[in-house]
């Protein structure tokens, strides 16, 4: 079968493209011109091939309110997304300077609360905010820092302008598919990374492993890790096994873990109790010691909490450090960086409006069929109403909602997201993207090159959520 250019009949419309955009740098034309050379019948061939493998290793998530899809693979594009190290430069110092900011806002309002005694950020914001946690008040954290592992949503705008969409300070997930997502195209698509330049990934479970370590308690010389999973029916378990395989540490429930009287934790092993000093969790604030939060938690250990307090472990991300990635709390991010740092945001919000504030509520009741609403508790793609793609029924019932729970919402713009080179079963098209960076801190701060680039895979969709459909595709880091 005689080769087709797969970009003949490509149009990105109004639409900023990574690949076709005349600022999208010249590595993209590279890329363009290599993947030229396949017909759509090659490449779906190995597409195919790519997710048959994502399958047989078991990289797969959960949709929950799906009853009937327990595993699903993660939708995989082998069309990669290319990032210039120009724009990379901006995007590592950016995320960089924000997570700065939120572990300073963190050690805050857990501390001295200088930021609510200033009126920078509202009081009640953050104190009746259901992720604060009073019992972090007052507690020495290791390097002071907070949130271990976060992760920035970022958005392109039509002008090409990256800007931040939230800040993800708890447990995010994703990572695994960046690394996966790499090793496909290296398996699969040899030919086109050939004498391509792309910073490396494949070094995040030892870089993880190093800045848990910068956070371990003072007396641990050789600090034992852990990471703690809600067991195999979590939507993310894959992720779970591949960290803890990636960083070489046991992968452990809660009913592994003791503590003793003198509030040492310790891991049961067939050799007898080990002492653990750092525990990765991704168990939620409320399942994580029965002894202090919900009761009937089976996933946690009871005593943790009182093992942080006598400083005899560390907990990542720490407990309470959800109320810096609070949707509201978002909105402030301008004004915090500047209270902590002095400084300008290298990385722009989008602009937000704050339905608890009763100006910004009236804007937002006068415009719902314009804008993005957005329940500032949830995550994942959940409860977001779309103004412009919404129906008239929908629009009256978000109305009611946030009438009844202003401070429970917010909304923003509708921005037109930058668009990617996508196959589909019409061809290569385009299709919506973002971009999460991983930054991992302790001493200091490190950004895994590129991070998770998210496919809203519908056309014409802007949710890129893999509970909503989203797929993924490699994120390439130019030199």
């Amino acid at each position: 079968m005689p080769s087709k250019n797969l970009f003949t009949e490509y149009d990105a419309g109004t639409h900023y493209c990574e690949v076709t955009s005349a600022a999208a740098g010249a590595h993209n034309n590279i890329v363009a011109k290599r993947l030229s050379k396949y017909n759509l019948r090659t490449l779906n061939q190995r597409n195919a091939a790519a997710e048959r493998e994502l399958r047989n290793l078991g990289i797969t998530f959960t949709v929950y309110s799906d009853a009937g899809a327990i595993d699903r693979i993660l939708p995989f594009d082998p069309l990669p997304r290319q990032i210039s190290a120009d724009d990379w430069a901006v995007l590592d110092k950016g995320c960089i300077q924000r997570v700065t900011a939120l572990n300073a806002f963190l050690k805050d309002v857990y501390g001295k609360q200088q930021i609510l005694k200033d009126g920078v950020v509202p009081k009640d914001l953050v104190l009746n905010n259901k992720h604060f946690r009073k019992e972090m008040l007052g507690v020495k954290l290791a390097q002071d820092t907070y949130t271990h592992i976060s992760g920035v949503d970022l958005i392109r705008n039509e002008s090409g302008e990256f800007l931040v969409l939230e800040d993800n300070c708890r447990s995010p997930s994703g990572v695994s598919y960046v690394i996966e997502n790499r090793h496909l195209m290296m398996r699969s698509f040899p030919d086109l990374l050939e004498g391509m330049k792309i910073l490396p990934v494949s070094d995040y479970g030892k870089r993880l492993r190093g800045k848990l370590s910068e956070t371990a308690p003072a007396h641990a010389e050789n600090p034992n890790i852990v990471l703690l999973t809600p067991g195999v029916f979590n939507s993310a378990y894959f992720e779970h096994v591949f960290l803890a395989r990636e960083m070489g540490v046991a992968l452990v429930e809660g009913r592994d873990l003791i503590v003793d009287d003198d509030d040492c934790v310790f891991m049961k092993s067939i050799s007898g109790l080990k002492p653990v000093h750092l525990i990765y969790r991704r168990i939620d604030d409320d399942f994580l010691d029965p002894e202090v939060f919900r009761k009937d938690s089976m996933l946690g250990t009871p005593g943790l909490m009182r093992a942080l307090k006598a400083g005899k472990v560390t907990i990542a991300n720490a407990v309470g450090a959800g109320v810096a990635d609070d949707k509201a709390v978002y909105a402030y991010m301008p004004r915090i960086i500047d209270y902590y740092l002095g400084e300008d945001a290298i990385l722009k919000n989008v602009k937000t409006w704050i339905c608890r504030e009763a100006d910004d509520l009236a804007y937002v009741l006068d415009h719902l069929d314009e804008l993005v609403v957005k329940p500032v508790g949830e995550s994942g793609g959940y409860g977001i109403v779309i103004g412009p793609k919404a129906t008239k029924a929908e629009i009256d019932e978000v109305r009611k909602v946030i009438e009844k729970d202003p401070a429970n919402y917010i909304a923003q713009p509708m921005i037109s997201l930058s668009v990617c080179p996508t196959l589909t079963p019409q061809g290569v098209k385009p299709r919506h993207v973002d971009l999460r960076p991983f930054v991992l801190t302790g001493a200091g701060s490190w950004v895994l090159p590129g991070g998770l680039t998210r496919v809203a895979m519908r056309e014409g969709s802007l949710i890129v959520n893999s509970s909503q459909g989203g797929g993924s595709k490699d994120t390439w880091v130019m030199r």
